[in-house]
C-alpha cells in the first residue's frame, strides 16, 4: 500500500476502548474489561459485548481526535480515560492507541471528482 509519493492521504490510529472501574462502583452498565475497537470510521464489537448508549455518547466525540497523530505533549496524546456522564457512576472508558492505518484521500472523500474505491472495500478490511 503506497504511503508517499503523489498519493494524498493521512494516518489514523486504530483504537481499543475498554471499560475500567479501578475499584469504583458503576451505576450504568459498565463491565470491567469489556471493549470495542475503532477502525477507520467503524466501531467494532465482538463476543456480544455491550456498552450503554448514554455512556457511549460521552466517548464518541473524543474518538476522531484520538485517532489523529498528535504531539507527544498534547493532552490528547497523554490523557486516556473518559468518565461516564452520570456523576454518580464510577465507570470509565480507557482509550488505547494501537496500530496506525493509512487512508488515501480518494478512498475517504465524498467529492465525486476525487473519489476512488471506498477504504472499507480493501481486501484486508473484509
Amino acid at each position: 500500500m503506497a504511503t508517499s509519493g503523489d498519493e494524498k492521504g493521512f494516518w489514523l490510529y486504530d483504537l481499543r476502548v475498554e471499560t475500567v472501574l479501578d475499584g469504583r462502583t458503576p451505576i450504568c452498565r459498565h463491565i470491567e474489561g469489556e471493549s470495542f475497537q475503532v477502525i477507520g470510521e467503524s466501531l467494532v464489537f465482538s463476543n456480544q459485548q455491550k456498552v450503554s448508549m448514554y455512556a457511549l455518547a460521552a466517548v464518541l466525540p473524543i474518538l476522531p481526535a484520538k485517532q489523529r497523530l498528535t504531539d507527544g505533549n498534547d493532552w490528547m496524546s497523554t490523557d486516556a480515560e473518559i468518565a461516564c456522564p452520570d456523576p454518580h457512576c464510577g465507570g470509565r472508558f480507557r482509550i488505547v492507541r494501537e496500530g496506525k492505518r493509512w487512508f488515501s484521500h480518494a478512498e475517504t472523500t465524498g467529492l465525486p471528482e476525487a473519489r476512488g474505491e471506498a477504504w472499507w472495500t480493501r481486501e484486508e478490511q473484509r
